[in-house]
């Protein structure tokens, strides 16, 4: 993926690395070998394999703090590297593995959502968000949660009707995920008002709920995400435990598609999911 937030795809449909890090990765490369050290011995000064060193100079991974500090020192100390780094993190509060997905979602004409977890972050109202956020160990600082509150808040801003053009959404979305009652009952009744409030004010917007019981069900493999782009290409995001992966390959893509497909003919109708939604908001 390039800085502008397009994406290129590599061997075998995985990303091409973004600008910033390939060139984060190349300036570490340069003064390796102007210090005369190969990628084994730079890695035993910084205390990291000779692996993950060869994925930073490629580009293919953030590199952590740490990792940045010790080579600074370990190559010199010019303060190059800590002047670099500070343009791989221009979105705090948004984890790395998701900062390349978030670029390409800034300009998509159309997202597609499948979510069994969580209410998907463009909905979330603030108390929500702090729950969920409160809710998985290890529990984050003040100033760390207020950054991902703010990142999650601001990305939010997709889902204008101004923006031209508009982006399409679509979200399905597990009934158990709001029947979990995440927060409590207020910040449930609050997240509700807020969703049958989007649905009234963005045309733009679509949500599906799955019901409780659907004997066939296309989404057990887990959450998925889909987008377009303004050039009318594909790219695909799942997400599991502590990491995420972009999709390229057209033959995945292919496979989510059709599923995410056949999720929209299991979800109730977005008629059928806004009176749910009254329902039970009522019941609140």
């Amino acid at each position: 993926m390039t800085a502008d937030g397009t994406v290129g795809t590599g061997t075998g449909g995985e990303p091409v690395c973004s600008d910033s890090l390939r060139t984060f990765g190349a300036v570490v490369q340069a003064l390796r070998e102007h210090a005369g050290l190969s990628r084994v011995e730079l890695g035993e000064l910084v205390r990291y394999s000779h692996h993950t060193v060869a994925s930073v100079e490629l580009g293919r991974r953030m590199p952590d703090p740490a990792f940045v500090e010790r080579a600074e020192q370990a190559l010199g100390n010019t303060g190059a590297l800590r002047r670099a780094a500070g343009f791989l993190a221009r979105q705090p509060g948004l984890a790395a593995w998701f900062r390349q997905w978030a670029r390409l979602e800034a300009a998509a004409i159309s997202l597609c959502t499948y979510e069994c977890r969580v209410v998907p972050g463009l909905l979330q109202t603030e108390a929500y968000a702090r729950a969920v956020s409160f809710s998985v160990p290890p529990l984050p600082a003040e100033d760390e949660m207020n950054a991902r509150i703010a990142a999650r808040l601001a990305r939010q801003e997709l889902l204008s009707t101004g923006r031209k053009p508009p982006t399409a959404f679509s979200f399905i979305l597990e009934q158990a995920v709001l029947e979990r009652h995440t927060g409590g009952d207020e910040v449930t009744r609050d997240l509700l008002d807020h969703l049958l409030g989007l649905l009234d004010r963005h045309w733009n917007v679509e949500v599906q709920v799955m019901p409780l019981r659907q004997p066939v069900h296309a989404g057990l493999d887990g959450p998925l995400q889909l987008l377009e782009t303004p050039e009318n290409q594909w790219f695909a995001y799942s997400e599991g435990q502590e990491n995420g992966r972009l999709l390229t390959g057209r033959k995945e893509i292919s496979i989510l598609h059709q599923r995410y497909a056949k999720l929209r003919s299991q979800a109730l109708t977005p008629e059928d999911t806004r009176s749910l939604l009254e329902r039970m908001r009522g019941a609140l």
